[in-house]
């Protein structure tokens, strides 16, 4: 597959201390590094110092980089992680981390660092990151990275404005090489505001206003049709809110047909676990098929409870970024209907808006219960379906 002219003018430029590509997704920042920048990084090191490969975790980076490379490459040339975090690249020994989290820092800490790749880097932890910079000490020492924008006020952009040695790209959907009818079913996926300012445009924008503008045109009138499956998702409270919904599938779309809503604040009586799962039961009852109980991953007394109870649980997916993105995607493109018997969820929605306060995304976290329980339902049954790229998979382009 032919490289882009974006691409040419990084293989071309990229021999700065660092070098970062930022933008779109879909737009082929991380195709030219997996196709051609890593092998060259790893076969040119002298020795003296380690090669680190590091994404937002370790599964991501295994997804987004090397899981294609050795489609590219085989695995005879690209490994598999092993238990001690390395894997065997074209020849060198590299190590694999995960960066979400501050105590990975422990993995990095007093190591030279003759090369590091970074996938995903805004979603990092802010002190991986300074530490990566104190042990990239070789004369020679590269980083090359990959990022979606944020927040304009994000600790990797303030990073990039500064006057560290770094050569920088910024990449629009249009820079990459994806098909026109998939760059278009993308611009209707992401709709307007900050992610379209952001996954499509690939600018660093402010995240204010209603978290989920477009919540009013998923409404309907009470359902009433035949499901599929059911599913029910649970935000877990003891004093905050217990929120939970009814979701029924259709076949194409899920539809939020019904709530549960309990708070002990308000009654001035705390529930117990035991309490909750006679309600669940009682939420559920009279329904053709079983649902599946997604539920606040930190709940974890309340999914001992009702596993004993004999009910399906999963846990809920809570990447709140990730999560908030694909609800409000869904919710825009029709893949998502609330009923109108869901007025706690409804009321909460009017008001959930971003916190202008916070250094980065984070809503206000006032009145959010039921929110969240849409989230981790949009979430863990992956509701957001990504547009088909027909292009070479390679290019997927974080």
């Amino acid at each position: 597959m032919p490289l882009t002219r974006m691409q040419r003018e990084y293989l071309a430029n990229c021999t700065h201390r660092y070098n970062v590509k930022c933008g779109a997704t879909g737009s082929g920042k991380s195709y030219v590094d997996i196709a051609v920048t890593i092998p060259q990084r790893l076969l040119a090191m002298r020795g003296e110092g380690l090669a680190v490969m590091i994404g937002n975790t370790r599964s991501t980076l295994e997804r987004n980089i090397l899981e294609p490379m050795r489609s590219l490459y085989s695995e005879d040339v690209v490994s598999q992680i092993g238990r001690d975090n390395t894997a065997q690249i074209f020849g060198r020994k590299v190590y694999c981390l995960g960066a979400d989290k501050k105590t990975s820092v422990s993995k990095i800490q007093g190591a030279t660092f003759e090369w590091v790749y970074g996938d995903e880097v805004a979603t990092w932890s802010e002190d991986v990151f300074q530490m990566l910079k104190s042990r990239l000490r070789c004369e020679h020492s590269h980083f090359d990275g990959t990022c979606n924008p944020d927040s304009p006020n994000h600790w990797f952009k303030r990073f990039l404005d500064g006057d560290s040695d770094i050569y920088r790209q910024d990449y629009t959907i249009w820079d990459g090489a994806l098909a026109p009818d998939v760059i278009e079913a993308l611009i209707k996926d992401y709709g307007s505001g900050v992610y379209y300012d952001r996954y499509i445009l690939g600018k660093w924008t402010l995240a204010e206003g209603l978290v989920y503008p477009e919540w009013e045109g998923a409404l309907e009138s009470r359902y009433t049709g035949s499901a599929a499956k059911y599913a029910v998702s649970c935000d877990y409270g003891t004093q905050n809110a217990f929120a939970a919904l009814l979701w029924a599938f259709d076949g194409k779309v899920w539809h939020a047909v019904d709530e549960y809503r309990y708070s002990g604040r308000d009654t001035g009586h705390q529930k117990t676990d035991a309490d909750y799962v006679a309600d669940m039961a009682d939420f559920v009852r009279g329904l053709g098929k079983p649902p599946t109980f997604i539920i606040d991953p930190s709940a974890t007394s309340f999914i001992a409870a009702m596993r004993q109870a004999g009910f399906k649980t999963k846990k809920g997916r809570n990447d709140v970024a990730d999560g908030i993105r694909e609800t409000g995607v869904c919710l825009g493109n029709g893949t998502v209907r609330i009923s109108d018997a869901c007025a706690g969820l409804i009321g909460e929605l009017g008001g959930y808006c971003w916190d202008a306060k916070a250094d980065g995304d984070r809503p206000v976290k006032v009145e959010d219960h039921s929110c969240d329980a849409l989230r981790y339902g949009v979430a863990t049954l992956r509701m957001y379906k990504p547009a088909k790229r027909q292009v070479n998979p390679f290019f997927e382009g974080r």
